[in-house]
């Protein structure tokens, strides 16, 4: 980056040089350095000045200027954008800066961390963005958070990440894998993120790991090694690509929850605490549609497998603690419905 905007300057200085010879060339003997100096900034800056050297009466001056102009703007926004990159990347090293996001880190609970920022860790952020829940990107590659940044700003805005290898568990650490909800792990080597499982959930087996897969034969060894979950874009594609033919109107509808930037509709899960004021009330009682505008779509009660969700639950339902309530809403009225149904929890 230091060279290409010492290569800029130059060329700038090198564009300014040119302007003042032809100015004081083409101009005749009147023009001073200082005359030829300042229409050379003025011509370049674009800044509208009257003439200080005339080009009314002298057609080759003034075909010259042109020239000046034409590839002074070029020349000078090229400068622009060079200067500007530069001073993003060093606001990114910047020591002071990198302090004040790690003291944000330590702040956090319960977040997300998201190891790797290739295509799949992208669509990932997006939705943890979109959703307003917290995160924490681990990427080896300063270069790939500056290239992220400048293609996906929407996504990369405001960022929180660290430097460093995921298998390592300092790097974790500074991420705030000991305060973390769940880990998702999208490094491009498949055994990178079997690592990063294994070395996440012997220390912390409570995390909920999701984990990139894109070979049966690993995703089988992931779940062994403590996986929650495994994800392969392949599979997800084929399944996208089938439902698209067989179901498009019900695609369409997911999709105005999960595409539409403006959209925040979700299916969220609403954990019910044994403390919880919700435990042991009907959903009737709850009346989570006409209070928060949730619809209850299924209900997970204590012991239950994941075949054994009760989907469409009856107004009669109870639920009990602890237990997962799964409701289609916006987020943000998922979000104060889990402050309530956690109100006394400590």
């Amino acid at each position: 980056m230091v060279k290409r905007l010492f290569f800029a300057i130059s060329l700038l200085v090198v564009l300014i040089v040119v302007a003042m010879t032809g100015y004081r060339l083409l101009g005749g003997p009147g023009i001073s350095f200082l005359q030829a100096l300042y229409m050379a900034v003025i011509t370049l800056a674009g800044v509208g000045y009257g003439e200080i050297v005339d080009t009314s009466h002298n057609p080759a001056l003034r075909i010259f200027n042109i020239g000046i102009v034409l590839i002074g703007v070029a020349m000078t926004v090229y400068v622009f954008s060079v200067v500007a990159a530069f001073l993003v990347e060093v606001e990114i090293t910047n020591p002071f800066w990198r302090r004040r996001m790690q003291k944000r880190i330590n702040e956090l609970q319960d977040h997300f961390i998201v190891c790797g920022l290739g295509d799949t860790a992208r669509y990932a952020l997006a939705e943890l963005k979109q959703t307003g829940t917290a995160h924490v990107v681990v990427e080896v590659s300063e270069d790939n958070i500056r290239k992220s940044r400048e293609l996906y700003p929407e996504v990369f805005e405001d960022l929180l990440y660290v430097i460093g290898d995921a298998t390592e568990e300092e790097v974790l650490e500074r991420a705030g894998i000991e305060r973390a909800r769940g880990l998702i792990a999208a490094l491009p080597h498949e055994k990178d993120n079997l690592v990063v499982t294994v070395l996440v959930h012997q220390r912390f087996p409570k995390i909920r790991i999701v984990v990139r897969s894109a070979s049966r034969k690993f995703a089988d060894r992931m779940m062994r090694a403590g996986a929650n979950a495994t994800v392969s874009p392949s599979h997800i594609g084929g399944l996208r690509m089938a439902s698209e033919a067989i179901r498009p109107h019900v695609v369409g509808f997911l999709d105005i929850m999960l595409k539409e930037q403006s959209k925040t509709t979700r299916i969220e899960e609403i954990e019910v605490r044994e403390s919880s004021p919700w435990a042991g009330r009907a959903l009737q009682d709850l009346n989570l549609k006409g209070r928060y505008n949730l619809l209850v779509l299924g209900l997970k009660n204590p012991h239950a497998t994941e075949a054994e969700v009760i989907v469409n639950p009856p107004d009669q339902a109870t639920v009990f603690g602890p237990s997962v309530v799964i409701a289609l809403g916006d987020t943000k009225d998922v979000q104060s419905a889990r402050q309530e149904a956690n109100a006394h929890h400590p």
